[in-house]
């Protein structure tokens, strides 16, 4: 069983994210002892959503194309509407998604952000949930859509909101714990 410590995680994200969906991943994997990164698309940083207004900004640690997926434990993917709309139009963006899944990484994502698994290519006949309004995105994806605070298929994570957050982030820590995550190649 991996200690957190010797965990490193990786937050990709853009401008317009969810505040609450960065920065308590973010804060809660810190506290638990894990490494965790920051990559943007262009590896500067970038700033929030909050309610209905600019939030607070989040630096960098590297640009989304200069991550190396081995490096990496987990991926977490934070939503808001504008963030993840943004990164599923971007190719580096997507690669990345689909190499964590492929690299038998944890996949973790919040509210809007499974568009970035659908994007990918990884979300058919996976249990997943999301914020209500894309569910029927993940449907006609493949995916079995569920309304819970976490589904969890074949060690990629979802979560519909932030009022989901200290589950999905317990989650992300348990599924961390446990190590490698070999995909069902049928469920892949």
């Amino acid at each position: 069983m991996p200690n957190m410590s010797e965990s490193k995680i990786l937050i990709m994200s853009t401008n317009g994210f969810e505040q609450s969906e960065l920065f308590t991943p973010l804060e809660k994997l810190m506290e638990a002892g894990a490494t965790v990164h920051v990559a943007t698309l262009d590896g500067e940083a970038i700033r929030g959503w909050d309610g209905g207004d600019w939030g607070k900004s989040v630096d960098a640690d590297l640009k989304i194309s200069d991550v190396k997926v081995d490096d990496y434990d987990a991926l977490v993917l934070p939503g808001g509407q504008i963030n993840p709309d943004i990164l599923r139009t971007d190719e580096t963006a997507v690669n990345t998604v689909r190499n964590f899944v492929a690299g038998d990484k944890i996949v973790a994502a919040i509210c809007h952000a499974p568009w970035l698994l659908i994007e990918a290519g990884v979300v058919e006949g996976r249990e997943m949930t999301s914020y209500h309004s894309i569910r029927t995105d993940l449907q006609n994806a493949g995916a079995n859509v569920v309304d819970k605070e976490i589904a969890i298929s074949n060690g990629i994570i979802t979560s519909r909101q932030p009022g989901d957050l200290d589950a999905f982030v317990s989650k992300i820590i348990e599924e961390v714990r446990e190590g490698d995550h070999a995909r069902d190649v049928e469920a892949a």
